[in-house]
């Protein structure tokens, strides 16, 4: 431990603890800029310096380490007028079109602005970086001229990612941050995580979505608009609206949705359930009649976009199933419209998701449009349905609950975690038990897979069958298990997995690309305990009891993996060019 004095005020904190973590702890904020919690402190910016008492040396409190007997002054009139000066010089480089900014009200440079009372022209010549906008994705916008190079994109990218879509070019006040060798996101190696534009402080990586196609639709008398929302939806959208981070917030969504005017309220949770039947039948067949072990999940788009760039040896290994979402689509408009008697060519269905990468797969290949149409019309992500509802003049925290539309929306609490990291495996080992041994799992609670350690490893046996998992979130975390796989196979060794769950987004989609801006792992776990609060008030919390989910293979498919609900439910890969 370490004495040091921030302020006047004595303050014993751990070895290797840096100024600004120990100010936080005596509640001192000092302001920062380049700084996240995520991705490695390397003093970009400069506002964040502090002063040793007593002299005039300066020292940048992200980077600076304390050290025994550290005297530390963070807000003084001198301090205040350099790190001014440094707002105003970044400011000079920055557009000055708050009002048509997608991050306006969201942005830290303006929070920052406004906390120095930067309310004026800057005292600095504007000189702006004259780039062109790269939209070449549907999904994600790259404004260069909103840049500031502090370099959040490019760390979460390379460090967090292992994409390496995004990088440097040029030197000094000619420093430019965006795709790889100067080409655009769609000629780069780009998955559509949006994790860069998560962690942008200002409006240069943004999504872009035309929010007026969705009230133009709902108000459409000839169309029959449906929505879904995803699991970690739930637990994060209270954010955008001032709620505490882990509130859930389902029965609000619902009737916030039927405000906007949609016919039908479904829920994504429902086509979880039928994820974790396919994929956990699916596993199961592997293991005991032969089939490409281990086998990896398919829920999350950005992992299958990695996966088809980069593993194509490993690209049999991917669970053929749907994620839920295409699942949703592809059920909505056949099952749900012939029992409802409505004209499939007709439906609007739009889902909610967490995900950037979401849009992207909605219109991936033709097994998306298994239904003889779109599956799935319109992704929104959450902060996007947020802005909806804000147009719509709704008052969301004053909202009463209301209940999802039948057959399907009602889910199990196995569904609803499947937007924390090792949801998806915890659920599938329920069903999993059960379609091995004949019986229910006593304690439903497979805490092995739980919580934020970037790989966890774990063995399930299933009455004397023993199957060997792993749970990776962050996709930087993904090679090192990968290249383990690889070894064994290499040497003739047993496989060191039987079934690994990936999620492209560290934490899983509690905090995917399209969430609450403000990722840190506080969030995660408030999120992430949102949806197991979910599961634990369920009464039914195994995807394989769900009435509903036996309802649909009695009356529609006749049992998983059958030839229909391959035709519905599952996909195919294909190998794709790193930057093509």
């Amino acid at each position: 431990m370490v004495n040091v004095n921030i302020n006047g005020i004595d303050i014993e904190v751990p070895e290797g603890t840096t100024i600004l973590q120990a100010a936080k702890m005596l509640n001192i904020k000092i302001p920062t800029l380049c700084y996240n919690d995520d991705l490695p402190a390397w003093a970009s910016c400069g506002i964040c310096i502090v002063r040793l008492a007593g002299t005039p040396k300066m020292l940048r409190a992200c980077t600076t380490k304390v050290a025994p007997g550290m005297k530390l002054i963070t807000h003084d009139p001198e301090i205040n007028k350099a790190r001014r000066t440094v707002l105003e010089l970044v400011l000079s480089n920055h557009p000055q079109d708050c009002l048509q900014c997608n991050r306006s009200g969201q942005c830290e440079l303006q929070d920052l602005a406004m906390d120095f009372g930067l309310r004026s022209a800057p005292r600095f010549t504007q000189i702006l970086k004259n780039q062109p906008t790269d939209d070449s994705y549907e999904e994600i916008v790259l404004d260069r001229n909103k840049c500031i190079n502090c370099g959040r994109c490019v760390e979460a990218c390379q460090l967090m990612q292992n994409v390496w879509a995004m990088e440097y070019t040029g030197r000094g006040d000619k420093t430019v941050i965006g795709p790889v060798a100067g080409s655009d996101l769609a000629h780069s190696p780009c998955i559509r995580c949006g994790q860069c534009a998560a962690h942008c402080p200002t409006g240069a990586i943004t999504t872009h979505n035309k929010l007026e196609e969705v009230f133009d639709k709902v108000a459409d008398p000839e169309i029959t608009s449906v929505v879904s929302i995803a699991p970690s939806v739930r637990a994060a959208i209270g954010e955008e609206f001032g709620l505490p981070a882990g509130t859930l917030c389902t029965g609000k969504l619902y009737t916030a949705l039927r405000m906007l005017g949609f016919k039908y309220i479904f829920d994504t949770n429902f086509a979880a359930d039928l994820t974790i039947m396919e994929e956990g039948t699916e596993l199961v067949t592997r293991l005991t009649k032969g089939g490409a072990l281990p086998m990896f999940t398919s829920c999350c788009p950005g992992w299958v976009d990695y996966a088809e760039k980069n593993y194509h040896d490993l690209l049999p290994n991917l669970s053929s199933a749907k994620s839920p979402q295409q699942m949703q689509g592809a059920i909505t408009k056949t099952y749900w419209a012939e029992k409802a008697g409505i004209d499939a060519s007709k439906i609007f269905h739009l889902s909610v998701m967490p995900c950037t990468a979401k849009a992207y797969e909605a219109r991936r290949d033709d097994n998306m449009k298994s239904s003889g149409y779109q599956d799935i019309d319109k992704v929104l992500t959450t902060r996007e349905l947020a802005s909806v509802i804000r147009q719509a003049g709704i008052d969301f925290v004053n909202l009463p609950e209301s209940e999802a539309d039948s057959p399907i929306g009602p889910y199990t609490g196995a569904a609803t975690i499947f937007g924390a990291t090792g949801g998806v495996m915890e659920a599938a080992v329920r069903t999993a038990y059960k379609l091995v041994t004949g019986n229910e799992l006593g304690d439903v609670n497979y805490t092995p897979v739980r919580g934020l350690e970037g790989v966890k490893k774990a063995e399930v046996d299933l009455n004397g069958t023993k199957v060997k998992l792993a749970v990776i979130h962050q996709m930087g975390n993904v090679d090192a298990v990968v290249q383990e796989i690889r070894k064994a196979a290499e040497e003739g060794k047993e496989r060191p997995f039987d079934f690994i769950e990936v999620m492209a987004c560290k934490g899983g989609c509690v905090t995917g690309g399209g969430q609450p801006y403000g990722h840190n792992d506080d969030l995660r776990i408030k999120r992430a305990a949102a949806l197991y609060q979910d599961d634990e008030t369920h009464e039914i919390r195994c995807s394989h009891q769900n009435p509903l989910i036996t309802k649909i293979y009695d009356e529609y498919f006749g049992q998983p993996n059958s030839e229909k609900s391959h035709h519905l439910l599952h996909t195919t890969y294909t190998k794709r060019d790193l930057y093509n």
